[in-house]
């Protein structure tokens, strides 16, 4: 038996973080179309159930259309199972929004369920709350002759926490006879050991929303050998789009130019496809005097990407000695900010260098 594992999907996020509006609304329909292709990969791979591990909606407040696309892609896969465990960011209006569930759509509440896939295979589920939490694993009472699969949305730990209704105790959950610990909630993919018999993983989320979830996203395919107890496991990128965080070091460049090589350099080396999402991360030390145009930088890039900016962390330094005797404006400037005891050094640099582009008439931009 093929099972897929997914979770934090987040149908109908905003996606408007940076975007634009027509952006936003572009990546919307792709969250929805993403979705819709991992379940013709389901019919196209003798898959025979998806599981949900929670966040399938971003918010509580689901548009009737994401509702309709769910609701028509799982009636129009009758021969395939659909297992829906709700996140913190469900709110209950998805399931409740049918009159009577289809026959393929299971769903699981706040007492532990358990659901026969076959006559090996039990999968369990269980929506944790303040009142649950502690109890729940207590419970558990797993045939361990069976292969057992317990699904689970929240964040692991290897402790206890008082009242975190999403904290996962992981250690209680051990020698329960979990073969296969299906999660929710973290975004990025993670594959571990439970214990001396069984695994847990996160698939992370379908498609990155924002910068702090690059790389590769989809869901994972298990492969289950009811014969011989045996379950493969194989996660499988699907994002339509990626996003990706390229640190630049602009150590020693003397001007916007040189700046602008250095990241095409730097951008070739990581050969991002036009269809992606990229910010660029300015590191590194620069003179004060460095003449550095965050505006023309961005806009020698912008059409190269679905999406492209540009965060600059790098730091100004200053040869103080050089103007310890200059009786030039620019050395009594540089005197006259170095003797503030109140700043710090960095403080001291950013004034500086924006001094330095206004007294040699240039337009003060982003340090």
């Amino acid at each position: 038996m093929k099972i897929i594992h997914c979770a934090d999907i987040h149908l109908d996020s905003k996606m408007r973080s940076h975007l634009s509006k027509e952006q936003a609304k572009e990546r919307k329909g792709e969250l929805l179309n993403t979705f819709h292709r991992m379940v013709e990969y389901a019919g196209e791979n003798d898959v025979e159930a998806v599981l949900i591990a929670g966040d399938l909606f971003d918010s509580r407040k689901i548009s009737v259309t994401a509702i309709n696309y769910v609701k028509n892609e799982i009636v129009a896969h009758p021969d395939l199972d659909f297992y829906y465990l709700q996140g913190n960011h469900d709110g209950g209006s998805f399931a409740d929004s049918f009159e009577a569930l289809p026959g393929n759509l299971h769903v699981f509440d706040s007492t532990l369920t358990s659901y026969h896939l076959s006559s090996e295979i039990v999968l369990t589920g269980i929506e944790l709350d303040e009142e649950n939490n502690d109890r729940f694993p207590n419970e558990l009472a797993m045939d361990v002759g069976k292969i057992n699969i317990l699904t689970l949305h929240g964040q692991i730990g290897e402790y206890k926490v008082k009242d975190k209704a999403e904290m996962i105790h992981l250690d209680a959950l051990k020698n329960k006879g979990i073969d296969y610990l299906a999660l929710g909630h973290v975004h990025g993919y993670c594959y571990e050991k439970l214990d001396a018999r069984g695994k847990y993983c996160y698939p992370g989320c379908l498609e990155g929303r924002g910068f702090d979830e690059c790389g590769e996203h989809g869901f994972v395919v298990l492969t289950i050998d009811e014969e011989r107890h045996e379950i493969a496991h194989q996660f499988v990128p699907f994002a339509c789009r990626k996003l990706f965080a390229v640190s630049v070091d602009i150590t020693n460049c003397e001007n916007t130019a040189d700046i602008l090589d250095t990241m095409r350099q730097r951008l070739k080396e990581e050969d991002i496809e036009a269809k992606h999402l990229v910010k660029v991360e300015l590191v590194g030390a620069i003179d004060a005097g460095c003449e550095k145009n965050i505006e023309v930088l961005t806009a020698q890039f912008a059409a190269s990407y679905y999406y492209f900016r540009i965060k600059d962390k790098s730091v100004y330094r200053v040869d103080y000695a050089q103007y310890e005797k200059d009786k030039s404006l620019k050395g009594e400037f540089i005197r006259t900010v170095m003797e503030k005891e109140e700043l710090s050094a960095e403080e001291k640099a950013a004034i500086i260098h924006y001094g330095m582009q206004a007294l040699a008439g240039e337009e003060i931009g982003e340090a």
